[in-house]
């Protein structure tokens, strides 16, 4: 599923939560396979790409995120794709000490952004026929421990939700995909700590192939699967 020479030329992708160090690496391998990228987070960012458009938009709040979902669309006249990179984790070391205020802010970030832009989005994707939605899970929706009981318990929704979308795709040219990943590394991460095996992590770099790849492969082998990288 690695994007290798995809032609993104003319695709729309949306990328929600563009901020990070794994929104940029997605927003510029799109950008470098050709697509026009609307890179989106809760502030502003500079980029130095003309196919990059940068947007600022508060994705807990709907009516915000439909009236943004409908200026992109009349701007670029689709979208052929929403990356959700929206992420966080809080937790603790056993279910005792779990903290509700951590579920909150969890099921808000992890969530509702998710469920904003899926709906905002989902008649433009629905029609697109290269449609795709991706999300990063992480083992812990399927396995939970009960440290993070509520960041477990966020993830595992979140791709219920992803499902449940995946199933209103189902027969058509669209897909909604989950990518699983133990952890994400950054060279930054690399360099700070050069003795760190960090086995099992996969660099948001791959994960960035493996995104620009979704529109290499035929909808009906991505919709409603888990991808896992993590292995």
């Amino acid at each position: 599923m690695k994007a290798g020479t995809v032609n993104l030329t003319d695709r729309v992708i949306v990328v929600a939560g563009a901020g990070g160090p794994t929104g940029h690496a997605v927003v510029r391998r799109l950008a470098a396979a050709g697509a026009r990228v609307v890179a989106a987070d809760r502030h502003s960012q500079k980029w130095d790409d003309f196919s990059i458009t940068p947007a600022v938009v508060d994705l807990l709040d709907f009516d915000d995120t439909r009236a943004w979902a409908t200026e992109v669309i009349e701007v670029h006249g689709r979208v052929d794709g929403l990356i959700h990179l929206v992420g966080g984790w809080r937790g603790g070391k056993s279910f005792r000490d779990t903290n509700l205020a951590d579920w909150a802010f969890l099921h808000d970030l992890l969530i509702r952004t998710l469920q904003h832009t899926t709906l905002a989005f989902y008649d433009a994707l629905s029609i697109s026929p290269y449609g795709r939605l991706a999300i990063v899970s992480q083992p812990a929706a399927q396995h939970p421990t009960q440290g993070n009981a509520a960041y477990a318990a966020a993830k595992a929704a979140a791709e219920a939700w992803t499902l449940a979308l995946a199933d209103a795709f189902k027969g058509g040219d669209s897909a909604a995909t989950i990518l699983v990943v133990k952890a994400l590394l950054t060279d930054a991460m690399r360099e700070r700590k050069p003795e760190a095996a960090f086995t099992g992590y996969t660099h948001v770099d791959e994960l960035a192939d493996v995104m620009a790849g979704l529109w290499d492969a035929p909808a009906a082998e991505l919709n409603g699967k888990r991808l896992d990288l993590s292995a």
